[in-house]
């Protein structure tokens, strides 16, 4: 069965999206990064510079939540439980054509690794671009450098760029949680979030991550000073 953690304005389920999801009310915005099917969980991505797997950089373990990408019925109930909707590796899916793709730029160099990163939209506005270095030894932000929990998270500044993307939204559901960086991106915003995640150990971590971002907000937060910088395209 489901277990639910609240943790301030956070209600994080323990279980399988395919079954917590059909019981949760309808949100504002589902802004999440589903597995793409690409064996990432194993870490299998081969690196053409080497001519071999590429070495992990970290131990993550081995696992099959990223063997295959979710059904298109898990997808369909996304889209009607979020009056928007923002999916990570959207070109992966079966999904209607888009208006606004929101692109993240990796700024990579000269590697086998894809320049950019994109997530389908349904916001009736055109595309934009965010520039965020996260690949390799130098981040973009190190003076605040994240530490890498699992093999497919996002850096905390692209997740809060896409969550910015749809202002009026006050609760948001991420359904493939993962690490839990929405949630962080959530807290930072002051949104209410909503998270499931069926692997106990990226679960754990997200509740860790979420409890560490609330106690570095401020009672009264300040206006931000500096945010990510973006980027449109002439379409």
């Amino acid at each position: 069965m489901p277990d639910k953690v609240v943790i301030g304005d956070c209600e994080l389920w323990h279980g399988d999206c395919r079954e917590v999801l059909p019981l949760l009310p309808a949100c504002d915005l589902i802004l999440t990064d589903p597995p793409y099917g690409i064996g990432a969980d194993k870490n299998l991505r081969a690196n053409k510079q080497h001519g071999k797997a590429a070495a992990p950089s970290k131990d993550y373990g081995a696992g099959d939540w990223d063997s295959e990408p979710p059904p298109a019925w898990v997808i369909e109930l996304m889209r009607e439980k979020g009056k928007w909707q923002v999916f990570f590796g959207g070109n992966y899916y079966a999904l209607p054509p888009a208006r606004c793709w929101l692109v993240w730029d990796k700024d990579n160099g000269e590697n086998d690794y894809a320049d950019c990163e994109l997530a389908w939209t349904n916001l009736p506005k055109a595309v934009r671009r965010l520039r965020w270095k996260w690949h390799g030894m130098l981040q973009q932000d190190m003076t605040n450098k994240e530490v890498r929990e699992h093999p497919t998270q996002k850096p905390v500044p692209v997740m809060r760029w896409a969550l910015m993307q749809v202002r009026d939204a006050a609760t948001v559901c991420d359904p493939f949680m993962g690490s839990g960086t929405t949630g962080v991106a959530c807290v930072m915003e002051g949104r209410r979030f909503v998270g499931i995640e069926r692997e106990r150990r990226y679960f754990d971590v997200a509740c860790a991550r979420i409890e560490q971002a609330l106690r570095e907000q401020p009672l009264l937060a300040p206006e931000p000073t500096t945010e990510p910088e973006q980027q449109g395209f002439d379409l």
